[in-house]
């Protein structure tokens, strides 16, 4: 599967457009991460704890967009664009969306 962010793959045909598809991640952040990030802000330095959270939710969303994609029997995913927001009343919860054109692409 190829995934891109480009409108379409050098080299190759689309053939095919299935439409829009997106993948979603809705991600809480749990009290450790939370108090270690406050740490992080009052010394200064890297928040790995969120980090690694963002880096998470966004490999998650990327293989939900792939898997929609096999489902309408695409072999491509073009122009992908990823979203983040911050959810919830204490901001503690990432939404992540990457979306992309489902596309089958040939030689």
């Amino acid at each position: 599967m190829i995934i891109t962010t480009t409108p379409n793959v050098e080299g190759k045909k689309i053939v095919a457009y299935k439409g829009v598809i997106f993948g979603e991640v809705i991600s809480g952040v749990d009290f450790l991460k939370d108090f270690s990030a406050g740490l992080t802000n009052f010394f200064g330095g890297r928040s790995n704890s969120y980090e690694g959270e963002l880096i998470k939710a966004r490999e998650t969303a990327i293989a939900e967009l792939e898997s929609r994609a096999e489902q309408l029997g695409c072999n491509a995913v073009v122009g992908v664009d990823m979203d983040y927001e911050v959810l919830g009343q204490g901001g503690n919860m990432l939404m992540v969306t990457a979306s992309g054109t489902a596309v089958i692409i040939s030689d």
